[in-house]
């Protein structure tokens, strides 16, 4: 094995996937490393949905190398079990559940002991309180614990979402366009609510706001027809000709 590989947290390695003769992914390979935050930017159809479809197990690639952690081929592993290993997917439209109310929706994505001796003295439903609290501290939404998730602001409901993958408390957040749709004074929050997060999770940022990716601060990769062009920081990015070119320039 590489350094690159036993260092890394999420591996890709000259990843391809094709749909009908369309190349989604024509060699994509990108390394992001435990505790580190990514911001993926690039125009429509550059890649970026099918290779979060692979890390999550969705879309199988017909050729390349995707691990998790260094030693796990994700490519061997269904939906179901990548998301057991700790990979939680936030897609740009939030699902919550309108009907019950913020702190429900994040007991029903907790990850807690459901044991009859838990549940028999107690134990459960004290630490799942707790548990509940601290995430809805986090994601702002504390003083709305008995609101109907419905009747929350767009943004509201993508950082309750957040909320539900924090409470199932995975190695890595996959988080795309968490701000489309935000309000100035939302998208602000957003990006200090991913910033404190980055402090002990790794998260990949999906984004089209440029504003937002500088407030983030982090390494950028650009993504162009299926493969990467270009990674640094926003500046570097920013000033390199071909991103101009395909994607800035637009």
């Amino acid at each position: 094995m590489t350094d690159a590989l036993t260092n890394s947290l999420l591996y890709l390695d000259d990843v391809k996937v094709s749909f009908d003769g369309y190349k989604a992914l024509r060699g994509l390979s990108l390394v992001l490393g435990p505790g580190e935050m990514r911001a993926i930017i690039g125009p429509n159809g550059a890649g970026k949905t099918t290779m979060m479809d692979c890390i999550t197990g969705k879309t199988r690639p017909d050729t390349g190398d995707i691990y998790f952690d260094g030693t796990t081929d994700l490519t061997t592993l269904d939906e179901a079990a990548i998301a057991e290993l700790g990979i939680g997917r936030k897609f740009q439209k939030p699902t919550v559940f309108e009907h019950h109310t913020v702190a429900d929706n994040i007991l029903l994505a907790l990850k807690a002991p459901r044991t009859a001796f838990a549940t028999l003295f107690g134990k459960a439903a004290r630490d799942q309180s707790t548990k509940i609290d601290a995430v809805l501290q986090r994601i702002r939404l504390i003083d709305h614990r008995g609101r109907r998730a419905g009747d929350l602001s767009h943004g509201q409901k993508q950082w309750l979402e957040i909320g539900m993958l924090l409470a199932q408390d995975p190695k890595l957040l996959l988080v795309d366009e968490p701000v489309a749709g935000m309000t100035d004074a939302e998208t602000a929050a957003t990006a200090d609510l991913l910033r404190e997060i980055a402090r002990d999770h790794s998260v990949v940022v999906v984004e089209h706001d440029m504003h937002f990716v500088r407030e983030l601060g982090v390494k950028v990769t650009v993504l162009h027809e299926g493969a990467v062009l270009a990674e640094g920081s926003l500046d570097a990015v920013s000033a390199d000709p071909r991103v101009v070119e395909v994607y800035l320039g637009r």
